[in-house]
């Protein structure tokens, strides 16, 4: 199939350079054919209507939220506001490489419409330099090994989700019917993206990735992630979250994804991993909810 334009949906919260960034390197890319809304979720420090504008460019939009929507909200509203057969969601923050358009579209053609696709990944830090935290090695070590772009699904595919998320949400391409069948739950913050990959996957949904880096993830020390990470309460929601699926998975007769959601194998070590620092800080009730969360049926 022809992909058409993509669309890309950037919820604005934060730094305006770094933001500035982001909205250049979709300029760059270089096939053309792609439309680009700023959806400014009330940022009370910086108004980026002026500077959009500025930019002369038919293909870019601007709006902003009746007021602030937070996270799921705003991706909903997103959603919303896609017109194409597809849509991406970077964060304000990543920056494409220059060829994520075509990258994306090929993949699309390719496997004849998956419901989601996804380039290559590299990752840069505050400064926008490479870097390699321990949360991306792990991601490394878990993803499929490929050689070639392929799309994969069901039961093998959720196993090595269930063993940890190796995707990067903001990299990802998706078909919009399917996201406005499914939508992005507001029970989660940290896994919201999990649960969504499961929700579709779970109906013969189909997952496009190349070996072509074509996006660059900023990855935050302070980032919502790492903070509930380093406090613990991050593992209350992801004990909450495999618990729920492993059912679910049982259900479906994935008894591999199934057993690796009950192991949960990397949230279990990862929460391992911040037990020297909690201790360091004498933050005790972080060591017993990171303690708990690996011991934890």
């Amino acid at each position: 199939m022809n992909a058409g334009t993509i669309d890309i949906m950037m919820p604005f919260y934060g730094d305006p350079s770094q933001f500035k960034e982001a909205v250049l390197s979709v300029i760059a890319q270089d096939d053309a054919d792609w439309r680009l809304v700023v959806l400014d979720d009330c940022y009370p420090h910086w108004n980026p209507a002026e500077w959009v504008e500025s930019l002369g460019d038919e293909r870019i939009l601007f709006e902003r939220n009746p007021e602030n929507l937070g996270v799921s909200r705003s991706f909903d509203r997103c959603i919303d506001l896609a017109q194409s057969d597809y849509v991406a969601i970077p964060g304000c923050d990543d920056r494409l490489l220059p060829g994520y358009v075509r990258e994306v579209r090929a993949l699309i053609e390719r496997f004849d419409a998956p419901d989601y696709v996804q380039p290559a990944v590299l990752v840069i830090d505050e400064n926008g330099k490479p870097a390699a935290p321990l949360a991306d090695r792990i991601k490394a070590v878990v993803r499929p090994h490929l050689a070639a772009p392929t799309v994969l699904s069901g039961d093998a595919l959720v196993t090595t989700l269930m063993n940890g998320n190796w995707t990067y949400f903001p990299a990802i391409c998706w078909r919009t019917d399917a996201l406005r069948r499914f939508r992005f739950t507001d029970r989660y913050e940290i896994v919201m993206d999990l649960a969504l990959q499961l929700d579709i996957l779970l109906e013969g949904g189909r997952f496009a990735i190349s070996t072509t880096p074509a996006f660059e993830y900023r990855r935050h020390s302070a980032s919502a992630s790492s903070y509930t990470a380093s406090d613990g309460t991050r593992f209350l929601e992801e004990r909450d979250f495999y618990r729920s699926v492993s059912a679910r998975l049982s259900d479906a007769g994935w008894r591999h994804a199934a057993r690796a959601a009950r192991l949960r194998a990397t949230s279990r070590l990862n929460a391992l991993s911040k037990v020297p620092g909690a201790l360091l800080r004498g933050r005790w009730a972080a060591v017993s909810l990171l303690l708990g969360h690996v011991v934890a049926r």
